[in-house]
């Protein structure tokens, strides 16, 4: 029980659930006590009474694994087991106690001065120390000059070929189901590398819509650039790096994005918790990372993913947490605006620009035309539920108020939004 998640043995109760009772003694209370501290490490337990009935409450062990004079065993449903070699050594990697990133085996030659003092300059870090104490008093490198997984993971010359699944691999799909891919890219390098690139992959290929307030020209983009900027530094700080063959992935659907990491909640972390407590997984990394402008806050970036979607008029993102951690961002959906929210953030702002109200389906074609300079009157009347007549009308009205205009002909032009 100690080496899985605690329980409960109640001593005068036969299997069937029949009550038998027993005589509870001194004797036999001091008997299990001796058990529990017999155990390496020993066990913490409670002793309670109920009617002759003698509870044993064991509690989750915080120094795991737990062995008795017969070997290492874990609590599986209604049996115990045996631990092979690979379940004890899962159990040791999974506990507080060992982490990857502050394990202090890699040399000088594998860290990147170049890259260490350009990441100093960028975020303005001055101590006025030598490169050794300041990544010593980062815990890059411990005091035997040992540089740690983080510190290569960070600032490595080749970070791959230390930790061949560090990678960030991106994927545009051309449908919902991940069937045809029409781009493809791994991205190698350090972990700011990786977050960088991933950006820019991002921005790449998902679509942009453009509002003018106060004149001036903001991108929107399907997911908030600042969400799937914080959902992917939370997947390069907290992913499993023990779990080999297994890399970051970005997935760039028709109507959504995801980001998998591998490895699941960080030991010790319930899934009623998450989102409520904050538990590094790799502190080292997440303490290099709050120095930057990408990590505003530690502990806070679900909720914040979570208000970015929000504030645009996004759905909340969605997370599945098994073996891997998964968030997944759907695409904003224009239609899902009310009509009050479409002429508040879009119609109200154009119609400043030329002294008069613009209409919501006005402001839907805008939108639609943004995203796709080729679209058809079929198109946007299917895309709004109206009529080509209706379409045409709604495009004459943009033209006379010179917010859109068509260029070359009908068959081989394509739109242009006046800005």
């Amino acid at each position: 029980f100690a080496n899985a998640s605690g329980g409960k043995i109640y001593l005068g109760i036969k299997d069937n659930g029949n009550i038998k009772r027993i005589n509870i003694t001194n004797k036999l209370k001091s008997q299990i006590q001796d058990v529990a501290n017999n155990c390496d490490p020993p066990i913490v337990i409670k002793l309670g009474e109920f009617e002759n009935i003698l509870i044993i409450e064991i509690m989750k062990g915080a120094n795991k694994p737990h062995a008795c004079s017969a070997g290492f065993y874990m609590r599986v449903g209604p049996n115990s087991q045996k631990m092979k070699r690979d379940e004890i050594i899962e159990i040791v990697r999974s506990s507080a106690q060992f982490s990857f990133d502050d394990s202090y085996c890699k040399s000088q030659d594998d860290f990147d001065f170049g890259k260490f003092h350009n990441f100093l300059r960028k975020w303005k870090i001055e101590t006025g120390l030598k490169d050794l104490s300041i990544l010593k008093s980062m815990k890059l490198v411990n005091f035997d000059d040992k540089f740690s997984n983080a510190s290569v993971l960070l600032f490595g010359k080749d970070t791959q070929n230390n930790f061949p699944s560090a990678y960030l691999e991106c994927v545009l799909f051309k449908d919902k189901d991940g069937v045809d891919i029409i781009d493809r890219k791994r991205i190698d390098g350090d972990l700011f590398e990786q977050l960088n690139q991933g950006i820019i992959f991002i921005k790449r290929h998902l679509k942009v819509r453009y509002e003018f307030p106060n004149e001036r020209r903001r991108e929107i983009y399907d997911v908030p650039i600042r969400a799937l900027e914080e959902a992917l530094v939370n997947a390069l700080i907290h992913r499993d790096y023990f779990f080999k063959g297994a890399n970051i992935s970005l997935f760039i659907y028709n109507n959504r994005i995801e980001i998998l990491s591998p490895g699941g909640l960080a030991p010790g972390l319930r899934k009623s918790e998450f989102g409520k407590v904050s538990i590094r997984r790799n502190e080292l990394l997440a303490d290099i990372f709050s120095k930057t402008e990408y990590v505003e806050k530690i502990g806070r970036g679900i909720n914040r993913m979570k208000i970015l979607c929000n504030k645009q008029g996004n759905s909340e993102p969605d997370f599945n947490i098994d073996n891997f951690f998964i968030i997944s961002f759907n695409f904003f959906d224009s239609g899902s605006l009310s009509k009050k929210t479409v002429h508040k953030e879009v119609g109200e702002k154009v119609g400043e620009k030329v002294g008069e109200k613009v209409g919501e389906n006005e402001v839907k074609i805008l939108n639609l035309v943004l995203k796709n300079k080729n679209i058809t009157y079929v198109k946007l009347a299917k895309k709004l539920d109206v009529t080509e007549k209706s379409i045409y009308m709604n495009v004459e009205k943009l033209k006379q108020k010179g917010l859109l205009k068509r260029i070359g002909p009908d068959k081989g032009g394509y739109w242009e939004v006046i800005k």
